[in-house]
Parts: structure tokens; C-alpha cells; sequence
């Protein structure tokens, strides 16, 4: 049986968006519902795949089934593809299964030459309207397929324009076009030394291998990239009969969305442009007007877009973002998705819909994306400081969030910045698909051009970053790299803040507040706390840490580093003369200086987190990190500790180490240093028992000891830490539970997790050593090559920010397995990166885990992926 590569319109439906791609499964699901959609066919994701095995041609299994399918759309719509009288004209879309935004590329009008535009623009009585659409078909033929850069066509419109004394393209008349049209195919010639295609089969063949060709462009394996997007065949291509906005002032195209983007209020958001095409509104080309105008301009097809709004997202159970056009007073879809929306939207029309009986919790949970809470997190400027600011110029709020940063023109310019850590705002006429990577590392978007359904507003709603769009009362000029306002003008480098959730732009960099959570954020952390099955802790340092971690929602504390504690100013120069100390007695002396530090530091940490867990590790990196650098410091020192210059650097330059992670750290140090672990307990049992005697709080430490490598080193270490506790209960005449357990981070311990399970309270996996060890990558030095690695395939993602499944994944899952089978409720846990990262924290629901821990702020974000990865692996038994 041969293998079909092309379905009509009429043959899909929504469910077979991985063979048609999501545009092409959604126009069949619509054509299935009997809406307005002008008549088409897709070719599918498969055919893309084999295009590339055929090396970029099209084949002539292929070529057939178009050449079949374009007759069956010539007999619906009475158009003959090359007539020249008549035509049928064609747009190009691409449409992969997963939603890509401005990644791959459309071609409008396709089929016109110089013959048909005179046919066009008899059969219609409007040489405007026929000239329009062929200037803009060669346009848009150049770019995408034969990538000349817009810029060549766009300096000589601008140029009629200024030479006529108007505006706006739509007041160009016929004669006008004419000449525009002969200027672009003279810029074809020019640039590829053929004349403009006038074959219209020649036409779609070059056409379709352009967007087939461009799913391995530079910013659509960006876009994967970034979203984690792989696995995929490729891109439909997506061929529909032509409807024209452009035909005069009862035409029309815009977009639509079924609820508000940035709030999630339901009520119809978009916009429209009267006498334009669907390009000219997400490329910003002319500001747009509100959708609520088109009640008053055509009050019938307004309700009749109301009514199609409320169907489509009853039937996909979703908001939906509709493309329409209008032609001469009759209504056509373009297109339905799934509409991007920002964190506050998503979680108010997951829980409205949900309220409202269209969808269960759990399906609630799952239509939030982990990384949309962290945009929930992004800070609001201060409001003090804002009365004090001076703004410049008011756009269109197109994505909330505050944003300051120096002005960059480019993508290119922001990336360079971002490198040397400098905060941007990327500041562009209108964004286009080439700006992603600048838009992704920049922290705010300004354009002078776009409406709210323009290519900067929906890409920047996308990624939670804050958007000012359509911005007129600024002239931004990119070749002079200047912002005119009206006081003024601005460079490159210059700070500018914007609020995108006012659409106000001002000078300077402005203070910052904490972002506030409301009450459906409440509700919905709620039914995340229903549903999840492993715990989330927080790694903490400090109370004021433990306070942002609990308002967070966190469950307890996985990791307190005791070594942050020690480099606060005013009890380093104890730890140094500790490290330094040629005796056990100086050591001694100085370790009595840091106890009631310590102690203090336990107690307030305690007083915050109440009776929930606390988990301390003891000292864990290499002495030398506390040694002095500044030539000063090390003077202060040794005066400080009666040694000459000579003799102190002796001794910091005996404890560098050739490779220090792998050197005298961890329980190493304790072993060597017993008396550090002993005053580390001390200082975590005192202030537990004070805790317990003067607020009632009943405090259960749990302590652990960092990079075991065998189950011999725990027995001594342990051993060493009981005696002092036993020395604490009896000065204190109280005794209080505690837990002694340790992180599994050297890939030995992994191999003897049974052996160490019998001595350990807990195990919690320290993946970033782990993982570390385990690669033989240097966390500190590997962001050098790692990129190189994920260029070059070598490896999906950076191992250090997702769980190497595959390799040490399997170490966690045998360490698991191993510490289970000595003790089957055995409490285990990760505070090592992973523990914030939602695809780590799925594979350890699979694994059946107790908790993870994450910084305070990833705290949210983890909860909620948990909340998913139990509705995905409710067991949670290893597997």
C-alpha cells in the first residue's frame, strides 16, 4: 500500500496534530465542525522527514498527490491554479505539532505572476487590491525562499511613501503598486540572477521546499531548543485557498483570542486591521485596532466571531487564539491554537474552567507549565520609586512584568551583553522571528510598532517576559541607534525601565519590589498539595532564606550548607584561625568562638521552620575556600594569629590542592578534624534543646554528613558526633530524638547504598556531585564545552540543570533499590539542583522518592511539577 502524504482538509481531525501538525489538525477539526474555513490540504510531518532522506527534493509520489489534491480544491472553488483570468491563489504555512510562533515561515498569494494579477484585477474590478497582493507575494517568495533580506523591499516602499506624503501602505494606490511591483522583481534579478518565477507550479515547488527546509533553520532549532522540544518528524506544510483582507474597507483581517492573555478575564481580546492581511498584524506593521471597534464597524460578523470564540473553546476545552480573515462582509478562519498566555493568566482560567465544570483538577494542573510559576516570582517596581520616575512615552501593556535594562538594537547586541552580565532591553522598530535568541536573554521588549497580537507580544507572553509594544509616542531609529521621545533622545547603552503591565516606559533603572501571590494562586498551590506524593523542602541558609521558603509553601528544609554560615564578616577570621591552627589547642579555642555562632544561627532557623524537618549538613568544601586572597587581609591575619607573612602564606599554600573537589573535604574533613563535626553538633543539639525548653517547639535535627564513600566512614564519623550528643543530653539533662543520615554523592556510594542504609537515618542524593563524579565533568569549568556538546547532539540537555537519565539516573535508581531492601520506608531525598527542575523531579517520582529540596524560590515551581508527576506515575514504586 502506498503511503499517503497528503490529507485534505476534510479527511483530519484535531487528534492527528503529530501526522498534520497542530495548524493542520486544528483547520480539519474546524472544516469538521462546519465553520468558515476556506478549503485546503496538508502535506504531513512524515513527508517533511522524508524530504529530508530524498536530500531536500520533492519526489514524485509526492508531486502527484498535490498535483490531485490541487484539482479537488480548483472544483470547490471554481479557480483554476494557473488561469489567467480567474486564479486560485494559495497561502503556505508551516505547522508542527508543537505551537512554534513566528519560527517557521508563510508565504501569502502564492500563484500570481504577470498575467494573473491583470486577471485578479479584472475579476475583482480592483487593480489596488491586485497589485497589493502581488507586491506582497514577491515579498514574501524572496525572503523565505530565496532569502533576500526584507529590508531591500521594504527601503523602496518607504521610499514612495515618503515621495507621496503618506503613511500607511494602504493608501498607495494602483498605479503606485505597479511600480513598487516592477522595483521588486528588478531586486530579484539583482540579487539572484533569474527573473521572478512566473510558473505558479514552479511557484509551490520552491515553496513548499522552503518550509520544509526551514525547520532546521538557525532560530526554529533555537525555539526547540529552548522549550525542549526534540523528537519530532518535522513541519506540515499547510496549502489553503486564498481569502483577501486587502480588497478594500469591508475587508479585513485580525486576531482574536477567546479570554485575555495577560489576565485570563473571559472576554474577546485581539484586534483587527480593516484593508490589510494577516502578516501585517503579528508583524506590527500598522497599529491595530481593538476587536471591541469591529462591533461598531460590522456589528454581525463581530457576533459572529463571539459566538465562533465561545464554541471553539467549549469544544477544545481551552483559549483559544483565532486567526480570521474578512472578505468583502463574509467571514473565514485561518486558524485555532491553544492560545499563549502568561502565568497569571494560565493559572486563572485553569481554575475558572475547572470552576465551571470544563475540566477536572488534575486536567487544571496539567495545562500550567512549572516555568510559568517562576514568572509569578518576577518583582514589581517599587511604588515609591515609581512616583518618583520620569516616564518618557506609553505603549500597549503587551506582557506584565518590570524590566530595566541598558538599550541594545539587536539581538545580536543583547547577546554580547548578556554575556558580560548586563541587563537589556531589546528596543526594535517591530521583533521578527530572527530576534528570538536577543528577546529570550533580554529582560524587557520594546517596539514602537505591534499591537497586542503582534510577533513581540505573543513570544514575549510566551516566555513570561515583560513586553511594551506599539509604542508611537518613541521614534525608534536602528541604524542611527537612537530612541526619540519627546524631551529627548537615547543610545545604545542608555537605561530605560519598562512596565508591561501599564505599558509605561521609563528612564533610568527603578527599584524593585517581591511580586505578591493572590488568592487563586492560594487555591491552586492547594490542590497541588492534594494531589503530590513526594514532599518539597528547601535548601536554606538562613532564617531569613527559611521565611521566603515557608511562604513558598515549603514542607521543610533539605540542606542547610553550615559552610555559608561560616564566611558572615564577623566569624571568618575564627574560621580561618581554626584551619590554620598548629594545635589542638588553638583549634579548640577558635572552634569555642564559633560555637554560639552556630548555635545562634540553628535556633533562629529552628524558631522559623517550627516542628517541620531540618536537615544540616555538616562542613562539606575545601579549607582553602576560607583562606584570605587580599594582600591585606592576609597581614590582618597573621598579625592576628602571631605569625610573619612568610609563615601564613606557607600554610594557605600547603592547603590548595591540585583538585580540591576531589580532595580533603566533606566527611574527610571530620575524620581528620573530628573536632569541628563534634562542635557542629554540639551547636545543633544545644539550640534544639533550647528550642524545645524555651517555645515548646519539638525539634527533631536531621544531621548529615556529606560525600560518604564507604559505609567505614560513616561508622566513624557517627560514632565520633553520638559521643558529643551523648555530652549534650547529659550537661543538659534532657535528651531529644535526632536522625543521622548522609548524602550519596560519590558514585562508590551508589554501589554500596545496602551497606550504608544499615548505619544511615536517610539518604539524600547531592546530585551536582554526583552527577560531577560521574561524567567526570568539572560543574565549575564545564559551562566551557557543555554548549558544544548539546550543538553537536552529543548531548540533549546540560546534565548539571536535567538528571542524566540514562547514566546517573541509574546510579540514583540502584542506590534507591539497594537502601529499600535493608529498610522499605527508608526516608530518601535529593537537595542538589535537580531537586528544582521538573523533568528530574518527574524521573524521581518514578523512583518513589521521600522529597526533593530546591532553593526557596524554585519552591512553587517544584511543587507544581510534582503535582504532575503524580497525576502521570500515581505508583510511585520504583521501575
Amino acid at each position: 500500500m502506498t503511503e499517503k502524504y497528503v490529507y485534505s482538509f476534510n479527511e483530519g481531525n484535531k487528534e492527528l496534530k503529530d501526522l498534520l501538525g497542530s495548524k493542520g489538525a486544528n483547520l480539519a477539526e474546524m472544516t469538521k465542525m462546519l465553520l468558515p474555513v476556506p478549503p485546503g490540504f496538508t502535506l504531513t510531518t512524515e513527508s517533511c522527514k522524508r524530504f529530508f532522506y530524498e536530500k531536500q527534493s520533492i519526489w514524485n509520489g509526492l508531486d502527484k498527490e498535490i498535483d490531485a489534491h490541487l484539482k479537488q480544491l480548483e472544483q470547490l472553488t471554481g479557480k483554476k491554479f494557473s488561469d489567467m483570468e480567474n486564479p486560485l491563489l494559495l497561502s503556505i504555512r508551516s505547522g508542527a505539532s508543537h505551537s512554534m510562533p513566528g519560527m517557521m515561515d508563510t508565504i501569502l498569494n502564492l500563484g500570481l505572476n504577470d498575467q494573473s494579477v491583470v486577471g485578479l484585477s479584472n475579476a475583482t474590478s480592483n487593480e489596488r487590491f491586485a497589485y497589493d497582493s502581488y507586491r506582497r507575494f514577491i515579498q514574501m517568495f524572496s525572503d523565505v525562499v530565496m532569502e533576500i533580506p526584507k529590508v531591500r523591499f521594504e527601503s523602496i516602499i518607504e521610499k514612495v511613501k515618503k515621495i507621496k506624503e503618506i503613511e500607511l501602505d494602504k493608501d498607495l494606490d494602483g498605479d503606485d503598486l505597479k511600480s513598487i511591483v516592477k522595483k521588486y522583481k528588478e531586486i530579484y534579478l539583482q540579487e539572484t540572477k533569474n527573473e521572478f518565477p512566473q510558473d505558479p507550479m514552479e511557484q509551490l515547488r520552491l515553496a513548499i521546499k522552503a518550509v520544509f527546509a526551514s525547520w532546521n533553520n538557525p532560530r526554529a532549532i533555537f525555539y526547540r531548543e529552548m522549550h525542549n522540544i526534540s523528537k519530532l518528524n518535522g513541519t506540515a506544510v499547510n496549502i489553503q485557498s486564498m481569502v483577501f483582507g486587502n480588497k478594500g474597507e469591508s475587508s479585513g483581517t485580525g486576531v482574536v483570542f477567546t479570554r485575555d492573555p495577560g489576565t485570563g478575564d473571559k472576554k474577546l481580546f485581539g484586534e483587527f486591521l480593516l484593508n490589510a492581511q494577516g502578516e501585517d498584524v503579528v508583524a506590527g506593521i500598522r497599529t491595530p485596532n481593538d476587536i471591541v471597534e469591529l462591533n461598531i464597524l460590522m456589528p454581525e460578523i463581530y457576533h459572529q466571531i463571539k459566538e465562533i470564540a465561545r464554541n471553539l473553546e467549549k469544544h477544545y476545552k481551552d483559549m483559544q487564539d483565532i486567526e480570521f480573515t474578512i472578505e468583502d462582509g463574509t467571514l473565514f478562519l485561518l486558524q485555532t491554537r491553544n492560545g499563549k498566555r502568561t502565568a497569571h493568566s494560565a493559572i486563572a482560567i485553569a481554575v475558572d474552567l475547572h470552576k465551571d465544570g470544563v475540566i477536572t483538577k488534575e486536567e487544571a494542573l496539567m495545562r500550567i507549565k512549572p516555568q510559568q510559576i517562576e514568572q509569578l516570582l518576577h518583582s514589581n517596581f517599587d511604588e515609591n520609586a515609581i512616583i518618583k520616575a520620569t516616564s518618557i512615552a506609553k505603549g500597549l501593556a503587551a506582557s506584565p512584568g518590570a524590566a530595566s535594562g541598558r538599550i541594545c538594537f539587536t539581538a545580536e547586541s543583547v547577546e554580547e551583553a548578556y554575556k558580560k552580565g548586563i541587563k537589556t532591553i531589546l528596543v526594535r522598530q517591530e521583533t521578527s522571528p530572527e530576534d528570538i535568541s536577543g528577546m529570550v536573554k533580554a529582560e524587557g521588549i520594546l517596539t514602537a510598532r505591534g499591537g497586542m497580537t503582534s510577533h513581540a507580544a505573543v513570544v514575549a507572553r510566551g516566555m513570561g517576559k515583560c513586553c511594551v509594544a506599539g509604542c508611537s509616542q518613541v521614534k525608534i531609529h536602528e541604524e542611527e541607534k537612537t530612541v526619540k521621545y519627546k524631551d529627548g533622545v537615547l543610545h545604545e547603552g542608555d537605561f530605560i525601565s519598562l512596565d508591561g503591565t501599564t505599558g509605561i516606559v521609563y528612564l533610568d533603572e527603578i527599584e524593585k519590589t517581591k511580586p505578591t501571590l493572590g488568592e487563586t494562586f492560594r487555591e491552586l498551590m492547594d490542590w497541588i498539595d492534594e494531589i503530590k506524593t513526594i514532599s518539597v523542602r528547601a535548601n536554606a541558609d538562613t532564617p531569613e532564606d527559611a521565611k521566603q521558603a515557608l511562604e513558598f509553601g515549603a514542607e521543610g528544609i533539605g540542606l542547610i550548607r553550615t559552610e555559608h554560615m561560616f564566611f558572615k564578616e564577623n566569624r571568618v577570621s575564627s574560621v580561618r584561625r581554626m584551619i590554620l591552627s598548629s594545635t589542638a589547642e588553638e583549634r579548640a579555642k577558635a572552634l569555642n568562638e564559633l560555637l554560639p555562632m552556630q548555635k545562634n544561627d540553628f535556633y533562629q532557623i529552628y524558631d522559623v521552620m517550627g516542628e517541620l524537618p531540618v536537615t544540616i549538613r555538616l562542613l562539606d568544601p575545601p579549607l582553602h575556600e576560607f583562606m584570605p586572597v587580599k594582600e591585606e587581609e592576609i597581614r590582618e591575619l597573621a598579625k592576628t594569629m602571631s605569625l610573619s607573612l612568610e609563615e601564613l602564606n606557607g600554610r594557605i599554600t600547603e592547603l590548595h590542592e591540585v583538585n580540591p573537589m576531589l580532595g580533603h573535604r566533606g566527611v574527610r574533613l571530620g575524620i581528620t578534624y573530628p573536632e569541628i563535626s563534634r562542635m557542629q553538633v554540639r551547636a545543633i543539639m544545644e539550640a534544639a534543646i533550647e528550642q524545645q525548653v524555651n517555645k515548646n517547639n519539638e525539634v527533631e535535627p536531621e544531621i548529615m554528613i556529606p560525600l560518604i564513600s564507604d559505609v567505614k566512614e560513616l561508622i566513624y564519623i557517627k560514632a565520633e558526633i553520638e559521643d558529643e550528643i551523648k555530652k549534650v543530653f547529659t550537661e543538659k539533662r534532657k535528651t531529644i530524638s535526632y536522625h543521622i543520615g548522609t548524602m550519596i554523592e560519590v558514585p562508590r556510594a551508589t554501589l554500596t547504598a545496602d551497606k550504608i542504609a544499615e548505619e544511615a537515618d536517610f539518604f539524600s542524593f547531592g546530585t551536582n556531585d554526583l552527577t560531577q563524579m560521574g561524567f567526570g565533568f568539572s560543574r565549575d569549568d564545564s559551562g566551557s564545552f557543555i554548549s558544544d556538546y548539546m550543538e553537536k547532539n552529543i548531548l540533549e540537555q546540560g546534565p548539571f540543570d536535567t538528571i542524566d537519565q540514562e547514566g546517573i539516573g541509574q546510579l540514583v535508581k540502584l542506590a534507591v533499590e539497594k537502601g529499600r531492601q535493608i529498610k522499605p520506608n527508608f526516608k530518601i531525598g535529593v537537595c542538589g539542583e535537580h531537586g528544582g527542575d521538573p523533568a528530574s523531579i518527574e524521573f524521581f517520582q518514578k523512583l518513589g522518592l521521600t522529597y526533593v529540596s530546591c532553593s526557596p524560590f524554585r519552591v512553587p515551581i517544584a511543587r507544581l511539577a510534582a503535582a504532575q508527576a503524580a497525576i502521570r506515575y500515581p505508583s510511585s514504586k520504583i521501575k
